[in-house]
């Protein structure tokens, strides 16, 4: 076999993946292109806009930075995987009841970020969550809006978490 192309075997959203891949192929760009999960965007292609975000093995992290070849025997988490489980459904309601989306582009990186942030419990401040989602840009809402709908949904699961 060619040493460019490598064979690996990774779950995508509870699935076992096995694929040949280019060595140099980033792990967005597979996963769009080769799985057809396109929740997760291609921006910057930098690591800066936060667009293509995904969870390697628990962690968020920027899928234009990471090969694919690098996630082999790893868990990979895209948003739609997330989504289907209902683990952020109260984070997608708060987006769209406080306008926190308008194009959508950065809302799968927001999101995938944004539930991180609120895993470790808690209500952060207003300005722990600008600088968690501070690597996720937006061009359309301004944040105002995204840092309400993150901080409601960690006030409204810290309330029921209270009254278990």
């Amino acid at each position: 076999m060619n040493a460019r192309f490598h064979d690996v075997t990774f779950t995508v959203n509870g699935e076992e993946t096995r694929a040949t891949v280019d060595a140099r192929k980033t792990l967005v760009d597979f996963l769009r292109e080769d799985v057809a999960l396109t929740g997760s965007h291609v921006g910057c292609e930098h690591g800066v806009c936060g667009a293509c975000s995904v969870r390697v093995d628990g962690a968020v992290v920027r899928g234009c930075l990471m090969l694919a070849v690098q996630c082999h025997g790893a868990r990979v988490d895209t948003i739609e995987g997330v989504a289907d489980t209902d683990e952020i459904i109260d984070l997608q309601e708060a987006f769209i009841a406080r306008n926190a989306l308008q194009c959508g582009y950065c809302t799968p990186g927001m999101l995938l970020t944004a539930q991180e942030l609120l895993a470790a419990g808690g209500v952060p401040t207003r300005e722990q969550i600008r600088i968690h989602l501070s690597g996720n840009y937006c061009r359309c809402t301004g944040y105002q809006a995204i840092v309400d709908a993150v901080e409601a949904v960690a006030k409204a699961r810290n309330s029921s978490r209270g009254t278990r």
